[in-house]
């Protein structure tokens, strides 16, 4: 049995929906212990018990009594022990590609994502009095990097997704664990107002994405 120790609201979604796409492939055992965010929007202190990092994902594989967390780490361990038949997983072939966009997910996207929450915060929790000043700075980090960083970004996504239904394999492409690892921060882009229309291969994407049954059954533990 595996038991994940999701967060809602979380990038730990994205191994709740691999878990229901391994689910409705191979019938794959698992269950959901859901948390739920402080007041401060943080993590609560209970995953620390269950892992030093105190982040989620945490993935128990009961199996073997493992405990796992990161979830790059965790899919490449999901796909490598439960994907029996490489269903999810890359071919030879379409491997360079698949880990291209796996670290493209968390290494050029996420962290201008990331920066872009944090400013918003800052702005958000400031005194009244200095939050004219920290509204300012904010504004000079988006338009100087965070904006163009994430406009590069759309951008090769946008080229690669033209003609394309996913991101790796051959013609139009395979859905892959790869979809399901960059999903994520795009979809939040576009629940945020921060997707422009004019990307219409990532907005398509996401559109094939989200009609997998698998991507139905995670959004029900949300």
């Amino acid at each position: 049995m595996l038991t994940l120790h999701h967060l809602n609201q979380s990038r730990s979604f994205r191994i709740l929906w691999l878990l229901c796409e391994l689910n409705a492939l191979y019938g794959t055992s698992f269950r959901v212990i859901k948390h739920e965010r402080t007041k401060s929007h943080l993590a609560p202190k209970e995953l620390t018990d269950i892992h030093p990092m105190g982040k989620a994902p945490i993935l128990i594989d009961e199996s073997c009594n493992k405990t796992l967390a990161e979830s790059g780490f965790i899919i490449e361990y999901l796909l490598r022990h439960y994907d029996t038949q490489a269903k999810l997983s890359p071919s030879d072939e379409a491997w360079e590609d698949y880990a291209f966009w796996l670290h493209f997910a968390e290494s050029s996207l996420m962290p201008n994502l990331v920066m872009r929450l944090v400013f918003a915060k800052i702005v958000q929790k400031s005194p009244f009095f200095i939050r004219p000043i920290i509204k300012s700075v904010q504004k000079g980090v988006e338009k100087s990097f965070i904006s163009p960083n994430v406009d590069k970004a759309l951008a090769l996504l946008n080229e690669r997704l033209a003609n394309r239904h996913y991101l790796s394999g051959a013609g139009q492409g395979v859905f892959g664990a790869v979809d399901i690892h960059l999903h994520f921060g795009i979809a939040q882009m576009r629940k945020s107002g921060g997707l422009p229309d004019k990307w219409v291969y990532v907005h398509n994407w996401l559109a094939y994405c989200e009609s997998r049954p698998s991507f139905e059954m995670a959004q029900s533990y949300e």
